[in-house]
């Protein structure tokens, strides 16, 4: 089986949003029986990811803002994929500056395809 190398890209509104989301309630129950904490998950995302800081964060997706910050990620990190589940992405017409915005089944089809 061929290696195959990939860089995730974050920003630090992305990550600062992501420890938001994982320190919900809902989630402590099993972070917890993994022994995992929300920031720590934050720490090793952040030790894993190459942290990008756009420029500019482009005003693109009306109904949620928030999502803005993924395609000035994407930009910055000159991204050659957006893997996300999230409807307010996927009705740009599944891409953005000629970005691919794919479902994270998806990724994982291309890549499976590609010989990973």
């Amino acid at each position: 089986m061929r290696a195959q190398a990939f860089e995730l890209y974050s920003s630090p509104v992305l990550l600062a949003e992501l420890l938001d989301v994982v320190s919900r309630q809902k989630f402590a129950g099993r972070f917890g029986q993994a022994g995992l904490t929300p920031l720590g998950i934050v720490s090793e995302i952040r030790r894993l990811a190459v942290v990008v800081v756009p420029a500019d964060v482009p005003h693109v997706v009306e109904r949620d803002t928030d999502d803005d910050h993924v395609l000035a990620c994407a930009l910055a990190a000159r991204a050659d994929l957006i893997v996300s589940g999230d409807k307010h992405l996927h009705a740009l017409g599944g891409s953005y500056e000629g970005i691919p915005i794919v479902r994270p089944a998806d990724a994982v089809a291309l890549i499976a395809g590609n010989g990973g």
